[in-house]
């Protein structure tokens, strides 16, 4: 059995004291003064030797695991796993290890997980709410427990979060299309009452308001997330095939438009001729379609280094002050909503 490497195995090596090389490895190098040129040779040296620090023993005599719980909404989207692969990168550069689960957007699957991390002595959260889960956040500030909300938020809550601006980012879609000379204009979301989808759809309305353009009760369409396929179908078919067909649909989340661009293909329905489309969220599938689909690009690295920076902060200093950050998205633009002939 290989024997486990200590400080003093690296400080031998080094020809330095245990005590510089425990100050370079845990990050303390410049409040200790220490020399930039012998803290890359501490470090390249437990590089070579393959050094693994004592987690417990740190633990121990801090109080900290030095873990922190993620709890994102569904793991298969896209968007969520590539947000948890930032957070993950993000914490190690900090020190953290980051523990995952998804909540599938179920209230109950999000208390397990709570509890589940919790009993492993997480430091702290990084959430991503589903519905019906405030009362989650407000135990959470009952309990102390350090916490950011991450992508959504509840704006009854008093609490740290980082999201994008969901109004402004609709209402950008709306005007694109209205600018691009489309006046029927449907939206597909989901039925929540998440203060992220009701902004969205809120940002739609103003759009159309704004511009003059009656809303009509076939445009709006706001399905069940458990039912997305079956209920994405019956809402393309009213928008399609009612009285006052849409020229163009936005749909307010990426798993929305994959579920919608199945089904305009099986209907022989061309993008953008027969019917324009833009969505939230960016993903390969759009530029593998046969019509590059017009996006709004929301800057997921920049969302999930903030989550930790927040939730970091709060750790190091429980006292530090309440952070609210809203993200703007960027809508890309691209042929799926061309000017129309």
């Amino acid at each position: 059995m290989n024997k486990k490497i200590s400080l003093k195995d690296i400080a031998q090596k080094a020809g330095v004291s245990t005590a510089l090389v425990s100050y370079v490895l845990s990050g303390k190098e410049k409040e200790s003064r220490v020399g930039q040129e012998i803290a890359l040779k501490i470090k390249q040296i437990a590089k070579e030797l393959n050094y693994q620090p004592n987690h417990l023993a740190k633990s121990l005599r801090s109080g900290k695991t030095y873990t922190i719980g993620l709890i994102i909404a569904d793991i298969s989207n896209p968007f969520f796993a590539n947000i948890a692969r930032i957070v993950e990168d993000e914490a190690k550069k900090s020190g953290y290890t980051v523990i995952i689960g998804s909540s599938d957007e179920n209230p109950d699957n999000s208390w397990d997980l709570l509890n589940v991390l919790l009993n492993r002595q997480v430091d702290g959260f990084i959430i991503v709410s589903s519905e019906n889960s405030q009362s989650q956040i407000h135990y959470l500030k009952e309990q102390q427990v350090p916490f950011v909300l991450l992508d959504r938020y509840f704006p009854e809550i008093q609490s740290d979060f980082v999201s994008i601006n969901n109004f402004k980012a609709a209402y950008d879609a709306g005007i694109h299309l209205i600018h691009h000379q489309y006046r029927r204009i449907g939206f597909i979301g989901y039925k929540s009452q998440l203060f992220h989808m009701q902004e969205r759809i809120r940002g739609y309305q103003q759009a159309l308001k704004e511009k003059n353009i009656n809303l009509n009760k076939n445009w709006l369409k706001e399905v069940r997330i458990q039912h997305i396929e079956k209920e994405v179908r019956a809402a393309i078919d009213d928008m399609v095939l009612g009285d006052a067909p849409v020229e163009a649909i936005i749909f307010a989340t990426y798993s929305l438009a994959t579920n919608g661009l199945k089904y305009l293909n099986e209907l022989h329905l061309n993008v953008p001729a027969n019917v324009a489309i833009v969505s939230f969220g960016q993903a390969e599938v759009f530029d593998l379609y046969y019509c590059p689909i017009t996006y709004l690009h929301q800057p997921i690295g920049d969302l999930g280094k903030t989550a930790v920076e927040l939730l970091v902060k709060k750790l190091k200093n429980p006292e530090e002050g309440m952070r609210q950050v809203l993200m703007e998205a960027k809508l890309v633009s691209r042929e799926s909503s061309r000017m129309k002939a």
